[in-house]
C-alpha cells in the first residue's frame, strides 16, 4: 500500500482516540502489544531497541535501562512523539525520538540490536520498509513483527466510539505472514520463530522473529508457524 499524495490518516487521529480504542476490552491490543514487546526484551536482552510506530510510547514502561541502554522511537504523528517524550524522557536516559515516515524518510539513527514493528506492516509497503529496516539493524540484529490475521467474525478495525479510527479502513491492508516471510528472506533476513497469539478482544496476530543475516551466516530453514 502506498499513500502517494494522500494525506496519511494517522496524522489526523488524536492520540487519546487511538489509545482509548486500543485499550477497550473489545480490542485489548494496547496491553497485548506491550506484553509482546516485553517478552521480546526479556528474550533477546538487547542493549538497544527501536520501536517503529511508537505512538505515545505504549510498552516503554517495560524497558529496563539496566539492560536496554538505548531506546529509539519513531512515529509519523508529531503529537504522538511529543506525548512519548513527555511521558518517558525522564525515565529512559538514552531516549531518541523521531518524527518520520518509515517508508520515505531517512531517519538517520545509529543501528540497534532489536527493531520492534507491532501492527506497522498493515499500513506500509512491506518490501520498502523491510529494506529500510536493514539500515536500522546492527549486523545479526533482530526484527520482531506483529501482523493481524484475517477473521470471518471480527472486523479488521473493531468498531468503537472513537470514530476517527474509521479513516484507517482506506489504507489498512492485512499482510499474510507467509508473504512477509518471503519478502524478508529476499532482503537478507531469516525467520527464526513464528507463533500465533490472540488478544483479549478476540483477534489473532502472527508474531514473527527475523534475524538479519551476516555475510558469513548460512541461512537456516524457516520454522513452521505454531500456536502458542
Amino acid at each position: 500500500m502506498t499513500l502517494g499524495a494522500m494525506r496519511n490518516p494517522w496524522l489526523d487521529i488524536p492520540l487519546a482516540d487511538y489509545e482509548g480504542h486500543m485499550a477497550l476490552p473489545t480490542v485489548g491490543q494496547a496491553q497485548f502489544l506491550a506484553d509482546v514487546f516485553a517478552s521480546a526484551l526479556n528474550k533477546h536482552q538487547p542493549r538497544s531497541v527501536a520501536i517503529l510506530g511508537c505512538a505515545g510510547g505504549n510498552g516503554l514502561d517495560r524497558v529496563s535501562s539496566e539492560v536496554t541502554e538505548r531506546v529509539v522511537g519513531v512515529d509519523i504523528n508529531p503529537d504522538y512523539i511529543l506525548h512519548a517524550r513527555t511521558r518517558f524522557d525522564h525515565r529512559i536516559p538514552l531516549l531518541e525520538l523521531f518524527v518520520g515516515d518509515v517508508q520515505k524518510d531517512e531517519l538517520g539513527f545509529a543501528p540497534v540490536e532489536l527493531v520492534f514493528a507491532g501492527l506497522l506492516f498493515e499500513y506500509v509497503d512491506a518490501k520498502t520498509v523491510l529494506a529500510k529496516i536493514r539500515a536500522m539493524l546492527c549486523p545479526g540484529g533482530t526484527l520482531l513483527t506483529v501482523v493481524q490475521l484475517p477473521s470471518t467474525t471480527i472486523a479488521e478495525i473493531t468498531p468503537s466510539q472513537f470514530a476517527s479510527l474509521g479513516a484507517l479502513s482506506s489504507v489498512m491492508r492485512l499482510v499474510p505472514p507467509k508473504l512477509l516471510g518471503q519478502l524478508a528472506a529476499a532482503q537478507g533476513y531469516h525467520e527464526t520463530e513464528a507463533q500465533t497469539l490472540k488478544a483479549a478482544g478476540g483477534k489473532e496476530f502472527q508474531i514473527q522473529t527475523f534475524r538479519l543475516a551476516t555475510p558469513n551466516h548460512r541461512r537456516q530453514p524457516t520454522p513452521a508457524s505454531g500456536r502458542a
